[in-house]
């Protein structure tokens, strides 16, 4: 996976909005001494106390982390602004990763794009995965150090694939998307992209 400098993965900005005093006073609940504790803590939290906006049919659309925390509900794009501002807010470095993934279940129904997180683990020296979009029947993500276990394993022969690139920001056509629509469920439906724009050209 391609990666900038650590400090890239540690920065606020519009939608890893850190700074935010909601977000702020939740860091400061987790109080596992040790890191990669507090890390699988956070993760938890995000996957289980943050509700998929689609899983509950809510059509409010979410896009900066301190409105995911606010609104308690976000698409996958914007839980994971929400989990890489915690962790960012704590100092450890956490990016943002995509995968293309069959929209329902087979090729011909179409794609979308599913986004998770990275995050830098200093005591391995390595960069791992997480998927906090939340489990249900059939999806049982967890917090995994040296095997992943993510929402959705990849099914190259359907046409699926992860995306190489560790994004400090939301790629441009995610932020373009969150930003085109009022109605999630719309959105949801029929809006998300199938393809990241900037990465066809480096694959």
């Amino acid at each position: 996976m391609k990666h900038k400098p650590l400090d890239a993965y540690l920065h606020a900005s519009a939608y890893i909005d850190y700074f935010d005093l909601r977000i702020q006073q939740l860091i400061a609940t987790f109080t596992q001494e040790h890191e990669i504790e507090k890390i699988k803590a956070v993760f938890e939290y995000v996957r289980d106390e943050i509700s998929h906006s689609y899983d509950i049919k809510n059509n409010t659309v979410t896009r900066r982390a301190s409105e995911v925390l606010e609104n308690k509900h976000g698409i996958c794009y914007a839980k994971s602004h929400l989990l890489a501002a915690l962790l960012r807010g704590m100092g450890i470095p956490s990016g943002i990763c995509y995968q293309r993934l069959t929209l329902y279940d087979k090729p011909e129904d179409g794609y979308c794009i599913h986004a998770l997180n990275t995050v830098y683990l200093k005591e391995y020296n390595k960069w791992i995965r997480l998927d906090a979009r939340g489990n249900k029947e059939g999806v049982n993500a967890q917090f995994s150090i040296h095997e992943e276990q993510l929402a959705f394993p990849i099914r190259a022969a359907y046409g699926e694939k992860d995306y190489t690139t560790n994004f400090d920001e939301p790629h441009p056509d995610i932020s373009k998307t969150l930003e085109a629509y009022t109605d999630g469920l719309r959105m949801y439906q029929e809006g998300l992209p199938a393809d990241l724009s900037e990465e066809n050209t480096k694959e």
